[in-house]
């Protein structure tokens, strides 16, 4: 399958403050790579490497081809942005916005319309065309902003955190645009700190700290590397947890964790609902009395947390960059 996007060697200082060492990426054409750190991990500073607005201290980086810091102005004709925070003119109609984006692209007047229209359609804002932009809610202009990175119809989006502070069903719509845009061909690399819309939308997922690839490979994948299923069991109150313990740790993987309540127990298991039910039977056999069992996945949640020890939305202790004037790719 051939790549879309493929970063190598990628590092960045901020002075003397390392903040990227060593990015590799490579992303195949038509899929969507999640990129997941904690803040301050280098998620941003990468993607705005990629999109040209920065200039990496070593590394190189070809999207859909193109070399980005040889031929910036070529390989933004192939990519589209769309960053944390809508940057759409708020004094200008959702239409005028789009209309004005593609006249910057080089299209004809004519042109600029049609494609404003047919973008406004395809993000189910055709009803808000002719309003002003800043009357939008907050997943209205996350959905224009999104269009304005789509008017020259790029192979490659880049969507930095595109959902950050909507609503469930913002970003519910959110999620069936990029999924729509897949279907289409398009290649899609994808920050996010919400690891569910990872799980969803992302074909395969590289997690960074402290501006390093630490781990890479599908949800699935990652859930399996850090262990099995876990089986819970509640115990009666008051019922003596010694024969239950030697029940699971004859079904499970390992001796079983008590919780802070001692009539839960916890084992790691290799398939969850079939150990559960020959759990329960044995559980009877022995005379223990078991008022709920549950089976629970590692979820990417559990990854990020074992990876990175902390969960996704907590601040990062990573040191904070003096800001350093920049130049953006010409």
């Amino acid at each position: 399958m051939s790549l879309a996007v493929e970063v190598q060697g990628l590092v960045k200082y901020y002075g003397k403050v390392r903040v990227l060492d060593g990015i590799d990426l490579a992303i195949p054409s038509g899929t969507v790579m999640g990129l997941l750190g904690p803040n301050g991990a280098g998620k941003t500073t990468t993607v705005r490497i990629v999109t040209t607005l920065l200039r990496p201290t070593k590394g190189t980086v070809h999207v859909a081809g193109v070399d980005v810091l040889k031929n910036p102005a070529r390989a933004r004709t192939r990519l589209g942005l769309s960053g944390q925070y809508a940057a759409v003119d708020a004094n200008l109609s959702g239409f005028e916005n789009l209309r004005m984006v593609a006249r910057l692209y080089g299209m004809t007047h004519k042109r600029a319309a049609e494609r404003a229209d047919e973008l406004l359609c395809a993000l189910g804002l055709e009803h808000a065309a002719g309003r002003r932009a800043g009357t939008y809610s907050g997943g209205m202009a996350r959905r224009l902003d999104l269009a304005g990175a789509l008017v020259c119809r790029p192979p490659v989006v880049v969507l930095d955190e595109p959902t950050t502070g909507l609503d469930p069903r913002g970003r519910l719509d959110m999620w069936r645009v990029i999924g729509e845009l897949v279907d289409d061909g398009t290649t899609v690399l994808l920050t996010t700190q919400y690891l569910e819309e990872a799980d969803l939308l992302a074909d395969r997922i590289t997690v960074i700290d402290r501006g390093r690839v630490i781990a890479r490979g599908s949800a699935d994948e990652l859930k399996t590397s850090i262990g099995g299923d876990k089986l819970t069991v509640t115990l009666a109150a008051g019922q003596d947890p010694a024969p239950a313990k030697r029940v699971l740790a004859g079904v499970g993987i390992g001796e079983p964790e008590t919780a802070e309540a001692v009539d839960e127990l916890t084992v790691v298991v290799g398939d969850g609902t079939r150990t559960m039910v020959e759990a329960l039977r044995r559980l009877d056999d022995a005379g223990v009395c078991v008022v709920d069992a549950t089976v629970h996945r590692p979820s990417l949640d559990d990854v990020f947390l074992s990876l990175t020890g902390k969960s996704a939305d907590r601040k990062s202790n990573a040191p904070t960059p003096e800001p350093v004037q920049e130049e953006i790719l010409s």
